[in-house]
């Protein structure tokens, strides 16, 4: 399975509160904070939620 790594290069002050806690499931959060995932259905429905905020890059 392919793997990505998220970085979140955009802060969730004013955010709703479904895109901190998807951030926070994907383990990030702080800006600047990198995590690596196997990419899963699950994992590209939260990425997808929260595109504006992070970038992704395949390993």
């Amino acid at each position: 399975m392919t793997k990505v790594r998220v970085k979140q290069v955009k802060s969730t002050i004013n955010r709703p509160k479904d895109q901190e806690q998807t951030l926070e499931a994907l383990g990030l959060r702080r800006i600047g904070q990198k995590r690596e995932h196997e990419l899963t259905p699950q994992i590209k429905g939260m990425i997808e939620k929260v595109k504006h905020l992070i970038i992704v890059e395949e390993i």
